[in-house]
């Protein structure tokens, strides 16, 4: 029936109804390779009955069907690209053995851990308030290369000052020797420093540069003695606040990446008579996924598009995008949240932080 699907090459935005399976066997032909992050909120096959679904399958039915998925997800995503999975405490193992099987365990990145709720549930011994993003790859080194880092935070560059008042500007001091395990004769030497005190490197570790180097550097200015010009050797790494960066945490806060709690009333307000998901993802958390994994004009994909969130997200933030729905809602509720991206009629989520005004367009296809 979705035949046609075959000629569709994803240069716009594209929402499809339909099973995933069947699409993504479909689109693959024409789309190889293309898609920079694969999001998807699959079942967590929790035993719950929900407004749209039912998540309650024998567990080797939904192992199997997750496998599927990602083994037809995989052709699609860019060399340099991720997918990054949603899952809770119930199946978060059995889809880390799956994702291993499919994607090689050495292209698993690693699992963030995200504060889904804030409240305390008190009917339960323990009060589950976070759940998982596997986050795996293609190629690590061509994924990490490609990657967006994190903003340096005002701790790090607290700790930039500029204690000899240096006409460059602010700088720390970092280590200037290193282990001594792959070094070269040329890398064992002593350093006088300009109180004419004798530093040699550590038991077990070497200087980073050769002799010549190493005096080339102090005579930039660039090696650090300390304030009285006796301490060890160390270099200084100088401020540019345009381009410093930093590694990113695998504990997400709710206070930076929303919760369920504040995705459903945000879907609320936009649609007050509708039969909305109960447990939609906040648009602040799809946005830092993307945030860290793309830049605009990539191409993005949820095959579990479920109330549209991953879509709305790479529709403010400029990305290309194709979801797949099997439900009926897909019309009902993703379409006209869509609309309202467009029409700049949502005003919530990631909205102000993005600054979106309004625009584009999306190709509904209904099977």
């Amino acid at each position: 029936m979705l035949e046609y699907l075959e000629d569709i090459e994803l240069l716009s935005n594209y929402i499809i109804h339909g099973d995933n399976l069947e699409v993504l066997s479909k689109i693959k032909k024409k789309n190889k390779g293309l898609v920079k992050c694969i999001y998807i909120d699959p079942p967590y096959n929790n035993g719950e009955v929900y407004s749209h679904y039912d998540d309650r399958k024998e567990h080797e039915t939904w192992a199997s069907n997750f496998e599927d998925t990602l083994t037809h997800l995989k052709p699609l995503l860019r060399e340099d690209g991720s997918i990054w999975i949603s899952i809770d405490d119930g199946n978060v193992h059995y889809a880390r053995l799956i994702a291993d099987r499919v994607f090689g365990q050495k292209n698993y990145l690693t699992t963030v851990i995200w504060q889904h709720r804030t409240t305390r549930e008190n009917r339960k011994l323990f009060s589950n308030n976070h759940e998982y993003l596997l986050v795996y790859c293609l190629n690590t080194k061509k994924f990490t290369n490609s990657a967006n880092r994190a903003k340096a935070t005002e701790d790090i560059l607290d700790r930039y000052k500029n204690p000899d008042n240096d006409p460059r500007g602010k700088w720390q001091s970092i280590s200037v020797n290193v282990q001594a395990g792959h070094a070269v004769a040329s890398q064992f030497y002593s350093i006088t420093s300009p109180s004419g005190k004798v530093h040699n490197p550590p038991k077990g570790r070497c200087w980073a540069y050769n002799e010549k180097k190493m005096k080339e550097e102090i005579e930039k200015g660039n090696i650090w003695f300390g304030r009285d010009g006796s301490g060890v050797p160390r270099l200084k790494k100088f401020l540019d606040s345009s381009s410093i960066s930093t590694s990113h945490e695998t504990i997400w806060k709710a206070e930076e990446c929303g919760t369920n709690k504040s995705a459903k009333k945000h879907i609320l307000k936009l649609f007050p008579d509708e039969a909305i998901f109960d447990t939609p993802k906040p648009e602040e958390l799809i946005k830092k996924i993307f945030d860290i994994s793309t830049v605009e004009g990539d191409l993005v994909l949820d095959c579990f598009l479920g109330s549209g969130t991953t879509v709305a997200v790479a529709h403010k933030m400029n990305r290309r995008y194709l979801g797949i729905e099997i439900g009926n809602h897909v019309v009902d509720l993703v379409a006209k949240r869509l609309n309202n991206v467009i029409e700049n009629n949502d005003p919530d989520g990631i909205t102000e932080i993005v600054d979106w005004k309004g625009g584009g367009n999306f190709n509904l296809i209904v099977n």
